[in-house]
């Protein structure tokens, strides 16, 4: 299968590469002029900051200078070394994870450069859940879009959704294909057309007003209604991702339990956790089957 052109650093390739953090990291002992304070300033705060930092400014750049440098001698070594470049990427998602748990930051570009240099060590699992937690910052990103999706086609495991969800899907198109900043726009103006209309009413009666107010509330109803179920998906639903080569998926908590499933599991399958029991966890699969998996086989999104 030809892979789809990704757009990544501001020039088009065939497959998803590293993209790296566009903020500017000093060397060591040097004052950052001020464009560098200014990208710093965006990484650590303006694009998602985060949980208590335990890395100082100082070793945050360092580790993303090496990051960087890592990636440039991966992308070197892609055609003839493809061993190398695999450990340079896999040695590069590591600094960039400790930017994340160490330094505190959390950001849709953090999230998608780690995931595209787990792509490229052929780990699907972390690829696409780190992929997974940029959607949470830059949902509507198209590069992250299609970077998903073609790490979602390299699967071992087809998952599908079950008939019912995808007509909903397809007739409720706008909730997965609007930004929540678009749809709460879309509401505002819906619901300001419904009382302009109603107020026309007043002044005259017109059929044609009747109808745009009834148009307004119903498009207002469903955007608000969309938003209102996102944020009961953010409170409720939690995510999650194998990360594992593959997994026994069991009937219960327990490897004494039998397979839930004639196959395992494989590195990116996705999920819904239902239960937490220590070392296992009950999951919801996209088509509606439930089974148990070792919490060390699994990562959650968020």
């Amino acid at each position: 299968m030809t892979p789809c052109r990704l757009k990544v650093c501001d020039r088009t390739v065939s497959t998803p590469p590293p993209c790296l953090l566009r903020a500017a990291p000093t060397a060591p002992g040097r004052a950052p002029g001020l464009a560098a304070r200014l990208a710093l300033a965006l990484l650590l705060a303006g694009l998602g900051m985060a949980r208590a930092a335990t890395l100082d400014e100082g070793t945050i750049n360092d580790l993303y200078s090496e990051a960087k440098a890592l990636c440039r001698e991966a992308t070197a070594l892609a055609a003839s070394d493809p061993d190398g470049a695999r450990e340079r990427f896999g040695k590069a998602a590591l600094r960039l994870e400790r930017i994340v748990t160490e330094g505190g930051i959390r950001n849709g570009r953090l999230f998608y450069n780690i995931g595209n240099c787990y792509f490229h060590t052929e780990d699907l699992g972390r690829a696409i859940l780190n992929y997974r937690r940029a959607e949470q910052y830059t949902p509507n990103d198209p590069n992250l879009r299609q970077n998903l999706d073609y790490a979602r086609r390299r699967r071992l495991d087809r998952i599908e959704l079950p008939e019912r969800t995808k007509a909903l899907k397809t007739l409720l198109f706008f909730h997965d294909d609007l930004t929540q900043r678009q749809r709460a726009l879309g509401a505002a103006l819906a619901w300001s057309l419904l009382w302009l209309c109603l107020a026309g009413r007043v002044l005259r009666r017109s059929n044609t007003l009747a109808w745009l107010a009834g148009l307004g509330a119903l498009v207002a109803v469903l955007l608000m209604g969309s938003l209102a179920v996102e944020w009961w998906q953010w409170r409720r639903v939690q995510p999650g991702v194998v990360v594992a080569g593959e997994v026994v998926a069991r009937k219960g908590d327990g490897a004494s339990f039998e397979p839930a499933f004639t196959a395992p599991l494989h590195a990116g399958a996705e999920f819904r956790i239902l239960e937490d029991r220590g070392g296992w966890i009950e999951v919801a699969l996209d088509d509606g089957r439930h089974c148990w998996l070792p919490s060390q086989a699994v990562e959650r999104v968020r």
